[in-house]
């Protein structure tokens, strides 16, 4: 028999995504993304980002299933990203799912954004190992979550305590006047600057910290400790170093996430380790994943950087992982929420 194929739909931020998916297979994809209307403010204005999706939302269905070779008959489950993210965002593909699951009368699922980022990485790998240490690292996000099953059974370990690495990316991008979104600018940048050229701070890592923090990540000590360090060059008629900064930076980053992921695999004795979210696309923190994996015997998982930024894909690819499972489909009158827990990875 055949595996059946779910369109998965993600509104949760700033970009529209849709896609079809059979079992661990991506059938079709298509993303539009609102971020060039958010660059003249510096970030993601939810109303901006809300009406975005709502003169996205069908005409990026089409394109996926026309990049899928299907048609909407062909559908046989409807998942949707039902949090957490921005109200107005989530709102609008929960919308567009109830409607389509009504009209087309197929079962739907609310999933949570953050368990599908780790779901993507079975589009590229297969089935995640159970259990599997998943490290999400994305704007708004920054978890380490103990994955025993990715339907039935995720454990947040840590979490950050104040700014998302993501946040920080673009906050010190400001900093050094590189354009929004920081992320992507700052590692081309970093890639003609020396790492070790300034040693940032590392966030939660003194012994006192991590007898409370293990595994929990900070990183507005570090975001501010790049600011006062330009502000003190510029002060003293001294030209600031771009490349080195945000170099240094990004090396401080990675430093503290890769040391914690595998101090987090070390400790509950697993063997895996996944990262997923958009910061994974940073040169520095895949290229040090890889190499303290590699010393300390752990396999990595990481997938495309087309399916580390928020896509349809993962939700589609969690969504076909709860069908497998035969878990009774989400009421029509599933609603949002901006605050869904991770452990919470289908909403009943």
């Amino acid at each position: 028999m055949n595996e059946p194929v779910v369109l998965g739909i993600e509104s949760s931020c700033d970009e529209t995504g849709v896609a079809l998916v059979r079992g661990t297979t991506l059938l079709g994809d298509s993303l539009a993304s609102s971020v060039d209307e958010h660059v003249r403010f510096g970030g993601v204005v939810p109303e901006v980002a809300s009406r975005a999706h709502l003169e996205a939302i069908i005409p990026t269905i089409e394109r996926a299933c026309d990049d899928a070779g299907l048609t909407l008959a062909d559908v046989d489950a409807i998942a949707v990203t039902a949090g957490p993210g921005l109200a107005g965002a989530l709102m609008v593909g929960v919308s567009s799912a109830k409607a389509l699951a009504w009209a087309l009368d197929k079962p739907l699922y609310g999933v949570n954004h953050l368990c599908a980022h780790v779901c993507a990485d079975v589009l590229d790998h297969g089935p995640l190992p159970e259990p599997t240490m998943a490290l999400l690292v994305s704007g708004g996000h920054t978890d380490l979550l103990l994955v025993r099953d990715i339907v039935t059974d995720v454990q947040a370990l840590g979490r950050t305590i104040d700014d998302a690495a993501g946040e920080a990316f673009d906050k010190v991008a400001r900093v050094l006047g590189v354009p929004y979104p920081g992320g992507p600018h700052l590692d081309r940048l970093a890639q003609q600057g020396d790492p070790t050229a300034i040693r940032f701070p590392r966030g939660l890592t003194s012994a006192r910290d991590l007898e409370k923090h293990r595994f929990d990540f900070s990183f507005s000590g570090l975001k501010t400790a790049v600011v006062r360090w330009v502000q003190q060059r510029q002060q003293d008629g001294l030209d600031v170093p771009l490349a080195d900064v945000a170099a240094s930076f990004s090396a401080a980053v990675a430093d503290v996430l890769t040391r914690k992921a595998i101090d987090a695999c070390q400790e509950f004795g697993i063997n895996d380790l996944q990262i997923g979210g958009g910061v994974t696309a940073n040169t520095q923190l895949r290229t040090m994943a890889e190499e303290r994996c590699a010393a300390a015997g752990i396999s990595l998982r990481v997938p495309r950087v087309r399916l580390c930024t928020d896509n349809g894909a993962m939700v589609a690819a969690l969504g076909a992982q709860v069908v497998a499972r035969g878990v009774p489909p989400t009421s029509l009158a599933l609603g949002t929420d901006s605050s869904l827990p991770v452990s919470t990875s289908f909403v009943a």
